[in-house]
């Protein structure tokens, strides 16, 4: 079942372009990659699905009826635009967003300690945002984003400003979040998290959909259907390129009535970096 559906939805400011009948179907419980260079439409899709902004055309819909407001408190945003009070206090600063998702103090409390432990910033609380590295303010960020539960999490660049160590800290939580049943909308640019990450994409460019679908059967699509086959034999280790055959075995044994060790044999396709590169460049 789809959380949310996106059905032909067009949006303009003034003459600009910004959807032209977009449609996505993101699956219940799954992470989804909405991908796009800059300026092709992602943000704006994100805030008419929050609600932010109305569309012109189009209809959006949540577990299966037209998205209303209440709708939306059940959805956790995290905007690439960071928003932080940077005066106030990062317990208190937390504590608010925390009770605008409608937690009672004492849930708030309790849960955003235990996240800030997680992290690692539980000595943060009682200081102000101001005096946050930006790491440390995207993890708050984060923090604030999923800390009341919501069945969607939309993550715009969730990686953007993290060094590798604190990127894989953010990539574990949301595969943990995935697998106590929670759905993600990952916007981002970095191909190596979609690969990692993501079931299923979307990917926009120039206001449009060019191409949607899961992300192994698209990788798929796009190779040359061609096989690597890696063995030893007594000159050495060898890696060969080889098209593939419907009946892989008959391959794998003529190479052991040589005599050879088969180390790996694998269907090779191309990386999603690769794929992206070759969609936008060809549409423009």
């Amino acid at each position: 079942m789809a959380i949310i559906e996106c059905k032909e939805v067009c949006k303009s400011f003034g003459e600009k372009v910004a959807l032209d009948r977009v449609s996505i179907s993101v699956p219940e419980g799954q992470i989804f990659g909405l991908l796009g260079p800059n300026g092709a439409g992602k943000t704006t899709l994100i805030r008419i699905i929050n609600r932010i902004t109305i569309p012109n055309s189009g209809e959006v819909y949540f577990n299966g009826r037209p998205i209303t407001q209440s709708d939306v408190e059940k959805i956790g945003y995290m905007p690439e635009e960071r928003g932080l009070y940077r005066k106030m206090k990062v317990g208190d600063q937390a504590m608010y967003l925390a009770r605008l998702k409608g937690m009672t103090t004492q849930d708030a409390r309790r849960s955003l300690k235990e996240w800030f432990i997680r992290f690692g910033i539980q000595d943060w609380w009682d200081k102000k945002v101001e005096e946050l590295s930006k790491g440390m303010a995207q993890k708050l960020q984060f923090i604030t984003t999923v800390v009341h539960k919501p069945s969607l999490m939309i993550l715009d660049e969730p990686f953007s400003g993290f060094d590798p160590v604190n990127a894989e800290i953010i990539r574990s939580e949301i595969l943990r979040l995935k697998e106590e049943g929670a759905t993600i909308i990952l916007s981002t640019h970095n191909m190596e998290s979609v690969e990692e990450l993501c079931d299923n994409i979307a990917l926009i460019n120039k206001s449009r959909l060019v191409i949607t679908g899961g992300v192994n059967q698209i990788r798929r699509d796009y190779g040359n259907n061609n096989v690597e086959l890696v063995y030893t034999d007594e000159g050495g280790r060898h890696t060969e390129v080889l098209p593939r055959e419907t009946d892989g075995a008959s391959t794998l044994q003529q190479y052991l009535a040589k005599g050879v060790t088969i180390n790996s044999y694998k269907e090779l396709m191309p990386r999603m970096n690769d794929i992206f590169i070759k969609l936008v460049t060809e549409q423009q």
